[in-house]
């Protein structure tokens, strides 16, 4: 009976990888870029449409009441991105096999960007969790939800997961270096346990935990474009190689290459890991 029981367990692993199986995909964006928007803002912007556009064409959207997307006959998939994100595509991006390319080209009084792209996803299964975060400037409610950051400001994290997990937060500062925020710099511990169905206020020492830290964003240019990674499984995942800063208690460090070599890695072992990426803006004074 075990060795049956065994062999069934093989079987439904071979059948999940199948389901998890990973492909090539190619897309392409044409952004026009907004008065509002730096170069460097408009890039990250249409690199993360030339993935939708290409994951939608390979694995096709989520279509629902509030989201609409124009499918034709032919295959070819025109997303609106004025109401369809990451999260309405049936696959996931899990790593650049090619360099982005970027054109940019000013027409008419305005620039333009198009980018192509190319790398490696897969089709998305159904998760068992369903999980929310939000980016807070210096308060602690849901009204100093913020991407615009000043030198200085605090920052604060809302989560919560519908089950019980697992999470850890990385920025990345866009010079090539990505600091782990959470588990917390004083913790040896891969990931920060999650209870699910409750609200967790991350970074806020007046909880009491002794291992709670608070940060304050900083800048090294006029302008920094930062992305947070907020990761969050079922499953324990294994913690990245990165290294502790030398002189004061600060966050963790490791190139933001190997951050992505380790993510991929994560994401490959396991299909119901959850990535949330937030885009914040930080300015000096």
């Amino acid at each position: 009976m075990r060795l049956l029981l065994a062999i069934l367990l093989m079987f439904c692993g071979v059948l999940s990888l199948s389901a998890q199986k990973v492909k090539t995909v190619t897309g392409d964006y044409t952004y026009h870029v907004p008065e509002s928007q730096t170069i460097e803002q408009a890039k990250a912007t249409a690199l993360e449409r030339a993935r939708i556009q290409a994951l939608a064409s390979a694995f096709g959207t989520i279509v629902s009441q509030t989201n609409i997307t124009n499918i034709s006959t032919t295959g070819t998939v025109e997303v609106d991105f004025q109401t369809i994100g990451m999260s309405e595509v049936k696959g996931e991006w899990l790593e650049d096999t090619d360099a982005p390319v970027y054109d940019i080209s000013f027409v008419d009084g305005m620039f333009t960007i198009y980018v192509s792209v190319k790398g490696k996803a897969r089709e998305l299964v159904s998760s068992t969790s369903e999980c929310v975060a939000h980016v807070l400037c210096n308060g602690k409610s849901h009204k100093h939800e913020s991407d615009r950051f000043i030198a200085g400001d605090q920052i604060y994290l809302m989560f919560q997961s519908t089950t019980n997990g697992f999470l850890a937060v990385y920025l990345s500062d866009g010079t090539g270096t990505v600091s782990c925020l959470l588990p917390y710099p004083s913790q040896t511990d891969a990931s920060f346990p999650i209870k699910g169905n409750r609200s967790y206020l991350l970074f806020d020492s007046t909880v009491g935990d002794e291992y709670i830290e608070e940060y304050c964003l900083t800048a090294s240019r006029e302008t920094e474009n930062n992305i947070i990674y907020i990761i969050f499984s079922p499953r324990k995942f294994t913690k990245a190689l990165d290294s502790q800063t030398e002189g004061e208690l600060l966050p963790r460090e490791l190139p933001e290459n190997e951050f992505h070599k380790w993510l991929t890695k994560c994401r490959r072992r396991d299909p119901e890991m959850q990535i949330i990426r937030k885009f914040v803006t930080i300015t000096n004074r």
